[in-house]
């Protein structure tokens, strides 16, 4: 698989997360107001993020994933409904997508820090915008809490600001850049200098859901989103 493709997922840690529910409502609101038409969601997944997104939204959408077995339980999802029908699945990377292809919108949700040559990839996505088109992006914050469980699931790093700026070409203007989940940033750096766990829980993560991202929902703009424990950012093309 070249630098530039999305790394095959660790099925383990998208079943841990499956079930964040108000951590995927809390970043699916700061992802909606910057969605086109015409999306491209790269490394989909189990269509976890995608069934959240989707919700209202009437336009194209395709879901990317290199995986061919997670590609196919999106097809199975579509097919029983359960994601609507303006949901299409492809199963490669960006460089396997018709050159012809535009997206008003290509979103890497959790899935930039799987790619070793994350410039390469963003160069690759910047390509493939439309006019006034936007690159979205989310990803784990801050490369002092790496930790064995970012390794195991094949996390090339974490991200400050000012590494995710370096990744993005320099062609996109910056539309926001916001750190999100301030009380789980704190939780995760006690398990990382304290209790040193190697990979969360369900149990833990259902608490981090429950009870710890609405307080940051409240929190992180108070703090002006200057700190947490992952890292949102939008570029606009043009």
């Amino acid at each position: 698989m070249s630098n530039v493709s999305v790394e095959q997922y660790i099925g383990g840690e998208l079943q841990l997360f499956a079930q964040a529910h108000h951590w995927k409502a809390y970043f699916s609101d700061m992802i909606r107001p910057h969605l086109g038409t015409n999306v491209l969601e790269v490394g989909a997944g189990l269509g976890g993020t995608t069934a959240i997104l989707t919700k209202g939204y009437q336009g194209s959408w395709l879901c990317l994933e290199p995986d061919a077995a997670l590609a196919g339980t999106i097809s199975q999802a579509i097919a029983a409904g359960e994601l609507p029908e303006s949901c299409r699945v492809s199963t490669g990377t960006l460089a396997t997508l018709p050159a012809e292809d535009r997206f008003d919108s290509i979103l890497y949700i959790d899935v930039l820090e799987h790619i070793e040559d994350d410039a390469a990839e963003a160069e690759l996505a910047a390509n493939r915008l439309s006019p006034g088109g936007k690159l979205i992006v989310l990803s784990p914050a801050y490369q002092w809490l790496y930790s064995p469980f970012d390794q195991a699931i094949g996390h090339f790093r974490r991200y400050s600001k000012r590494t995710l700026l370096g990744a993005i070409p320099k062609s996109l203007q910056r539309v926001e850049l916001s750190y999100m989940d301030s009380v789980g940033l704190l939780a995760s750096a006690g398990n990382r200098l304290v209790t040193r766990s190697s990979s969360p829980t369900a149990a833990q993560i259902g608490l981090w859901d429950r009870a710890m991202v609405p307080v940051s929902r409240l929190l992180d703009p108070l703090i002006l989103h200057s700190f947490g424990k992952s890292l949102f950012g939008v570029w606009k093309n043009g």
